[in-house]
């Protein structure tokens, strides 16, 4: 895990919050999204607040908000979801604007949205400041499983590689006059993943063998270690300790 890797989420820069170390993030994100899990749905005003919270982290972590909202498309397959909900669940129905919908459909709606979409902006913001190979070295410093962090290293690293191999293949098929457009071609694409999936097989057992002509044992050896002072614990603190004092107002409130 010596070798950086950037990532297309990970923007650059030289703010607090890029400065503080890996482990303290995934903490304070980690916090932060229980905090948000924790609220009762019906207490609107904080979901509010902490959009707000997560707003100004990124006014300190200097990310533009189109860059935020594009990386934030991901939850588009779950904001269908939501947004089915209400016409398909059971129980007291209400109008709203002329449609028959279920009351515990649109607080469930409601639920998954506004939690979900938290959870998603503090992860994009996570992602945008931290690069990949910090947050390795932050979950090895948190103690994860060391087999679980060689395992998402290995993903990392040859995920690139797995996606170029399919980019030639790609364009293996084009220079011979192939474009798939039906069902028909089906049969093509299938052996093209096949043959992708032999070809990653057989180049993760020659990365094994490598390592064990290394001398690899089951552990990685760890270049960089990852440390924090009490003063940048404080600093990532703040966003889930003010989460967390929102949440507690909001259930005294409720």
């Amino acid at each position: 895990m010596g070798a950086g890797h950037a990532h297309r989420l990970y923007r650059h820069g030289h703010t607090a919050v890029h400065a503080l170390p890996p482990h303290c993030k995934l903490v304070a994100v980690l916090c932060f999204v229980l905090a948000v899990v924790a609220t009762p749905r019906e207490v609107m005003w904080a979901f509010g607040v902490y959009a707000v919270l997560l707003a100004a982290v990124a006014v300190a972590a200097r990310v533009p908000p189109g860059h935020l909202l594009k990386r934030m498309l991901i939850e588009v397959p779950f904001v269908a979801f939501a947004v089915l909900m209400p016409f398909v669940a059971e129980g007291p129905r209400t109008e709203v604007l002329g449609l028959s919908l279920s009351e515990s459909g649109l607080w469930g709606a409601w639920n998954i949205l506004a939690k979900g979409t938290l959870g998603v902006a503090a992860s994009v913001l996570l992602a945008a400041t931290t690069e990949l190979r910090e947050v390795l070295l932050g979950l090895q410093r948190l103690r994860l499983p060391p087999l679980m962090v060689q395992i998402a290293s290995f993903m990392i690293r040859y995920g690139d590689v797995v996606a170029d191999e399919m980019r030639r293949m790609r364009i293996a098929r084009l220079s011979r006059g192939f474009e798939a457009r039906g069902v028909r071609h089906w049969g093509v694409l299938a052996k093209s993943a096949g043959a992708l999936f032999i070809r990653s097989y057989e180049r993760g057992e020659r990365v094994h063998l490598a390592m064990l002509s290394r001398g690899y044992a089951g552990s990685m050896p760890v270049i960089d270690e990852a440390t924090a002072t009490g003063a940048q614990w404080a600093r990532s603190a703040l966003l889930p300790v003010s989460a967390l004092a929102v949440c507690l107002a909001g259930w005294v409130l409720s």
